[in-house]
């Protein structure tokens, strides 16, 4: 029995002829789209990552600050 991949699923539903059409190994003639897309999500995944690198960044900045605040506030009294 072969296996059945959510992806498969989504696929099926979203067009059932293209599903066919992949699954008989029909390649699809929009291979310029079909690369452009993945690309645009390569992008967008490295600019997530980024984004999430620099936001953990910030927040130990922050709390070097709160503790080099504290340890001053401390070492006045």
């Amino acid at each position: 029995m072969p296996v059945i991949r959510a992806s498969d699923i989504g696929n099926y539903l979203y067009c059932r002829r293209a599903w066919k059409y992949r699954k008989n190994g029909v390649e699809s003639e929009n291979q310029a789209e079909l690369a452009a897309g993945t690309e645009l999500h390569r992008r967008h995944g490295l600019k997530t990552l980024s984004a999430s690198l620099l936001r953990t960044l910030g927040l130990i900045l922050l709390l070097a600050a709160v503790l080099t605040l504290t340890a001053y506030c401390a070492a006045q009294l």
